[in-house]
């Protein structure tokens, strides 16, 4: 039986503890090390003993957030919390092998599955960010610069710099947050999101001309040739899902990725559809707007059967919005 508490509870809980070890999840983005970083940090003023498990997917921006706050393995005795994670899938190599001694999940993703006895989980959050930010301050925490930074990179990351629906009053009351303490937020903003290295220009190129649009261009989906994603580097890859959904016209769309296992799966919807809901098919899951999944599929097998998906689920929205 898990036990879900309150912003209150776990910050008395984490209270009682004093030697943590924080996972983030595989494919990391600037909301779980983010927060799990500002976290760290924060238990660290604390006179607690905190690290982050090792992530070996993470990008050269987010690697600065880790600095000096890794360790290879967990300790016996150390308190495992995970951040951001949604479901044990989402856990890279070296923490699934923890599966079962993970003790806390602090989470806002509505599609999850439960792993651990206890967990903070709360939907309406735009970010983990913003629990972990309620959680330092019930923790009595001084907000330095160091976790206003890295709160802020994974506040403006879950919310598409404050553009994306899931934004709300408390993702901007955690920005005014992290400004306050006199962090500069605008080299941030510029890395994320206005800066375009030429493999990103040139991948979006191919996606215009490649995507299939479907049902009038409600739906669009591609799959990244292998070929070219060695091209490219991993940031320029990361938004290849938001770039589709900006296309005017596109609902919910899906771009596949070839992995060891078959593919994964990135989907994203605007308000009305819902990307879990695709996701949840192949066992995965995530926000109504942002969510992903795991296929034992080669690309093009999943992009038929993506495909096939979307547009049975465009006809059922359409034909829901009609009669309503």
């Amino acid at each position: 039986m898990v036990n879900t508490m309150t912003r209150n509870e776990t910050a008395a809980w984490l209270s009682d503890r004093d030697r943590f070890c924080i996972l983030t999840h595989t494919r990391p983005d600037g909301d779980t090390i983010g927060s799990a970083s500002a976290l760290c940090l924060g238990l660290r003023q604390l006179g607690k003993t905190a690290y982050l498990l090792e992530n070996d997917g993470v990008s050269p921006f987010l690697r600065d957030c880790m600095d000096g706050l890794t360790k290879p393995h967990a300790d016996a005795g150390d308190t495992l919390v995970s951040v951001d994670v949604a479901s044990p899938g989402m856990l890279p190599e070296n923490g699934r092998e923890l599966l079962g001694s993970i003790a806390l999940r602090i989470d806002h993703h509505a599609s999850a599955t439960s792993f651990t006895p206890v967990e903070l989980v709360d939907s309406t959050a735009s970010a983990s960010a913003d629990l972990v930010y309620d959680l330092l301050i019930a923790l009595g925490v001084e907000l330095t610069q160091a976790m206003a930074r890295r709160l802020y990179i994974a506040v403006s990351t879950d919310t598409g710099c404050f553009r994306y629906a899931n934004t709300n009053a408390h993702s901007y009351q955690v920005a005014a947050a992290c400004a306050a303490t006199g962090a500069d937020l605008y080299p941030i903003t510029q890395t994320l999101f206005d800066t375009n290295t030429l493999g990103k220009l040139k991948l979006q190129s191919w996606i215009v001309e490649n995507a299939r649009f479907l049902r009038d261009g409600s739906a669009a989906i591609c799959a990244i040739p292998k070929e070219l994603e060695e091209t490219v580097t991993k940031e320029d890859l990361e938004n290849v899902p938001g770039f589709l959904r900006s296309i005017a016209g596109v609902k919910i769309c899906a771009s596949i990725r070839q992995t060891p296992m078959g593919s994964k799966m990135s989907v994203r919807a605007v308000p009305g559809y819902d990307a879990a809901a695709i996701c949840a098919a192949f066992g995965g899951g995530g926000h109504k707007g942002a969510a992903g999944a795991s296929l034992n599929l080669p690309p093009e097998e999943a992009l038929q059967v993506v495909a096939r998906m979307l547009e049975e689920y465009v006809d059922k929205i359409q034909s829901e919005q009609g009669e309503a």
